[in-house]
């Protein structure tokens, strides 16, 4: 393979395009800003914000203290009272020129997200493009979705930073475009630079729309608790997810609270190899940083033999590498599966999690190492993972219960269906799972005794788009389902009173506020 020898992609000549395209988000010394009270200010404590492609610092997040955080907040609340009543067609028209600004900057966009948080151009575009297609959708449905219902009022919007356009800037626009007023919280671990470009874009549309930098511990009570934030949505782990619901006890407010579960996929008396290969290998799209990753596998035991050559086959054809940099034979971005994780602490906590599985009794079927022809000669590679694959872990590995959140395969070997079952419910309700089988029947039966919102039959599940339902099980989510009509019911008040659909924790079912 030839050498790679100089970046594609350079941050600094996206930063100058940035400025061209939005420059009020800096000031005048080049400082990002929050968008608070209608305006770019505030460039708050800087917390200086490190790439995880090779560790180049991007600049730094502008942190807002409490106090800030509450003037912006108010403010975002008073906007809802116009723009509630602003005439529909006014509000198609105004998001869909936001549309028209985000499609002319998709490049721009997906580049800022390959550097802020590692993504390939390919799923960076993708990104972009599932905000754009999925809003759309709404624009072109939305009279129908709001008969007998209201906007509700001021929606907080916090949300991890592995999708920050087809997850947030999604949800954003859509809750703008049912009435509503938005403030929203910048993740601390990337993104903050390609959202600022969109909410600029959204604002030069007059759309009502605030964007904050803080830490959870300073802003928490602000966009979490304060009486002026009618909705909570909230996106990532189950700890935070946990803290969040805490502190909403006794609270009569909105809420969807979307955290992570461990999403498996059974196989029983199954025989499509090479169709599974497909999967399989898609599954390893972003390093498995998505909350819908499959990352442990439940196999009947005679058929391990199969799954073991499929699954080496998939690992050993894994390309992870530096997604910014060019190939000097072809002039062009390198194909790879996934680049670097989130941060070098990830990177630490998922070794961790491989060393504690191999103390407990586990067993390592792929342990991968990182080519050094896909990255630039001697860069930075502490952000970067490689797969790995384990069978029969002990019950007192960590990985027995929990998501790593990255590319770790956990293989459970199973002799009875009830067995295969019990071990595919392992966390107690989770996003997604599938089940591969030839016998369609079958798979269909054990799928209603797995706890998981979307149970795919030989195929893998996802978020899915514009009119699909979306939710979870258990402790993967609590408050409002989302997706086609009830993402806009989720932000909206039914003027007949009919129920939220949605899984509710018993001290509070969301009523309608008026």
């Amino acid at each position: 393979m030839s050498k790679i020898i100089s970046p594609k992609v350079e941050f600094a000549k996206l930063r100058e395009k940035v400025k061209s395209i939005t420059p009020e988000i800096f000031d005048s010394e080049g400082k990002f800003l929050n968008l608070i009270e209608g305006e770019w200010k505030c460039s708050g404590k800087p917390l200086d914000f490190i790439s995880p492609v090779d560790g180049t610092n991007l600049g730094a997040l502008p942190m807002l203290d409490r106090e800030n955080a509450l003037r912006a907040v108010r403010f975002a609340s008073g906007e809802f009272r116009v723009w509630s009543k602003t005439d529909l067609d006014e509000r198609k028209n105004r998001v869909s020129e936001c549309l028209g600004l985000l499609q002319e900057n998709v490049d721009l966009i997906a580049k800022l997200l390959m550097w802020e948080i590692g993504k390939t151009y390919n799923l960076a575009l993708t990104d972009i493009q599932r905000c754009i297609e999925g809003v759309q959708w709404y624009v072109d449905n939305i009279e129908k979705l709001l008969e007998n219902r209201t906007s509700l009022g001021l929606i907080s919007n916090i949300a991890s930073w592995n999708y920050p356009m087809s997850v947030l800037m999604h949800a954003v626009l859509t809750q703008v475009l049912a009435g509503n007023s938005i403030i929203a919280k910048t993740p601390s671990d990337g993104g903050f630079i390609s959202l600022s470009v969109t909410f600029a874009l959204a604002r030069s549309c007059g759309l009502p729309v605030s964007l904050v930098s803080g830490s959870g511990g300073e802003l928490s009570e602000v966009l979490v608790r304060n009486e002026h934030v009618d909705c909570l949505s909230f996106v990532g782990g189950r700890t935070n997810g946990r803290d969040v619901a805490a502190q909403l006890v006794n609270r009569q407010k909105r809420y969807i609270l979307e955290m992570e579960g461990v999403n498996t996929y059974g196989v029983w008396e199954f025989s499509d190899w090479d169709e599974l290969a497909k999967q399989f290998k898609k599954g390893f799209d972003y390093g498995k940083q998505r909350c819908t990753a499959y990352v442990r596998f439940v196999v009947q035991r005679k058929l391990f033999p199969q799954f073991l050559e499929m699954s080496l086959k998939v690992l050993n054809s894994l390309k992870v590498g530096n997604p910014t940099i060019v190939n000097s034979a072809e002039d062009d971005l390198p194909e790879l599966d996934f680049g670097p994780i989130i941060k070098t602490e990830q990177v630490e906590e998922l070794k961790g999690l491989f060393h504690n599985a191999l103390t407990t009794g586990a067993t390592p079927i792929f342990d991968g190492e990182l080519d050094d022809d896909l990255f630039l000669t001697d860069q930075n590679k502490s952000t970067y993972f490689a797969p790995k694959s384990l069978v029969n872990l002990s019950r007192q590995s960590e990985l027995y219960f929990r998501e790593p959140f990255g590319p770790i395969d956990s293989i459970v070997l199973v002799d009875r269906i009830e067995e295969l079952v019990g071990e595919m419910n392992i966390s107690n309700g989770s996003l997604v799972a599938a089940i591969a089988s030839d016998d369609e029947k079958l798979a269909n039966r054990l799928s209603k005794e797995i706890r998981s919102f979307k149970v795919g039959i030989n195929k893998m599940r996802s978020r899915g788009d514009f009119d699909e339902v979306f939710g979870g099980i258990g402790e993967s989510w609590k408050g409002c389902f989302v997706g086609g009509n009830l993402l806009i019911e989720a932000v909206t008040i039914s003027n007949n009173r009919q129920p939220l659909r949605g899984n509710f924790e018993d001290y509070t079912l969301a009523p309608d506020r008026r």
